[in-house]
């Protein structure tokens, strides 16, 4: 089978920890290898390993989150116990709720010292089915040098930052800098062009892709003009390859030195001013941009979980090691190693971690009011409704369909999609 092949290729790439005692369980572990994500993960169970006497394997899966969610819905499907726990992204608990283990009666009281938003996430008809990780949310990314240079300031809204971005990107090719671009972003076709599209959209006050009534809301005008907007960027401040951009590959451009402003998640801070980083020390971030005056600053929320599958031999320690990886001290350990967004709000105002990560002191307010992707209110068919937004959103951004034309087709592509009005 090809889950069985798949998972074959994940356990050659287990990192084994010391030989439990006789007798002992051994847990299986699914992390991301992505930045320091695997070596974070594999020092936290070797932690809770020494400390419960029991053995904890981490399986490699695909580093893409599509690929990842095919093969953990395979395993799942096949009931099989090959894994304990997952790692799962933030709009997949509605998609996998019927194969993972309700903790609301093991979290107690822990869970209210999460964001409340993330735990209603993750809450699916009544049932906590995975434990807040770590937050993402999109921000905005600055080279302080250029701008202190150029005699500009952090810009409040879409508009300034067109602005900005073209005068820097202009002045610097004119003195040589030919490769210099004013903004890169995920322009690919996939689950980031989704994110960075709601924001846009949300900061417009253009509402939401389906709301939490399940209704349709695409198809307004100020959705429009934000995704109108955007495209205008492509070709003028930003290059056309942004269309096949991911993070990494926005990241890359402007660790490089050849950008003036980056929409990405957190993580790229911590790398963008490592010693080895051609920018280290000339980095900024900030909230994302308003759609104007009387727009709203709006961060895609993203983020991981962790999950217990409901055919784990070992359930009650597989319990045991989530809510161990999850909780404060750990989410600190991670946040002052590697930046990593606590869930636990009271972590943003920690001192050792605000002496480690600055940044954390804004972050709070923006991951509490980040815009939510409708993975609620669709359950199963997200994927398809993600899908087509992104689809449509990347026809107008590549120039092949206006932007009122793109959201008035995806508008009717959703509503066949809904069941006689019902997800």
């Amino acid at each position: 089978m090809h889950w069985q092949r798949a998972l074959a290729c994940g356990l050659l790439a287990l990192a084994w920890f010391a030989p439990a005692p006789a007798g002992a369980a051994t847990l299986s572990l699914a992390c991301s290898a992505l930045g320091r994500e695997f070596e974070l993960c594999r020092e936290g169970a070797q932690a809770w390993a020494r400390r419960t006497g029991n053995e904890v394997r981490l399986v490699s899966v695909p580093n893409s989150a599509s690929e990842r969610l095919a093969l953990f819905q395979q395993l799942l499907a096949a009931r099989a116990p090959d894994i304990d726990v997952f790692q799962i992204d933030v709009v997949w608990p509605g998609i996998l709720a019927g194969h993972l283990v309700d903790l609301t009666p093991h979290a107690g009281d822990v869970a209210s010292q999460h964001f409340p938003a993330i735990v209603a996430n993750n809450t699916v008809r009544g049932r906590l089915v995975a434990m807040p990780w770590y937050a993402d949310v999109g921000v905005l990314y600055y080279r302080t040098d250029l701008l202190e240079r150029y005699g500009e300031r952090v810009p409040e809204t879409w508009a300034e930052l067109g602005a900005t971005a073209q005068r820097i990107q202009d002045a610097e090719r004119a003195g040589g800098n030919s490769r210099m671009w004013g903004f890169v972003w995920q322009g690919r076709a996939y689950e980031g062009l989704s994110c960075n599209a709601l924001e846009w959209i949300a900061s417009h006050n253009g509402g939401t892709l389906v709301d939490a009534q399940g209704l349709v809301t695409i198809d307004n005008p100020r959705a429009a003009e934000a995704v109108r907007q955007a495209a205008g960027w492509v070709g003028r401040i930003t290059p056309r390859g942004v269309l096949n951009y991911t993070e990494e590959e926005a990241r890359g451009v402007f660790q490089s030195g050849s950008a003036v402003f980056m929409r990405n998640w957190p993580y790229a801070y911590a790398l963008a001013n490592a010693s080895d980083s051609p920018v280290r020390g000339l980095v900024g971030m900030a909230p994302l941009p308003k759609g104007g005056r009387d727009g709203m600053n709006a961060g895609t929320l993203g983020g991981w979980q962790l999950a217990v599958s409901r055919y784990s031999r070992h359930s009650e320690l597989a319990i045991d090691l989530v809510l161990y990886l999850t909780s404060s001290a750990e989410q600190k350990r991670r946040a002052i190693a590697a930046a990593y967004n606590p869930t636990i709000p009271a972590l943003y105002g920690d001192r050792e971690v605000l002496a480690a990560q600055p940044f954390l002191g804004w972050l709070e307010p923006v991951i509490a009011r980040a815009v939510l992707r409708p993975a609620r209110s669709v359950g199963t068919r997200y994927n398809q409704v993600s899908a087509k937004f992104w689809g449509a959103v990347h026809a107008t951004l590549s120039g092949r369909e206006t932007a009122q034309a793109s959201l008035a087709r995806l508008d009717r592509d959703l509503e066949r999609l809904r069941r006689v009005g019902r997800w």
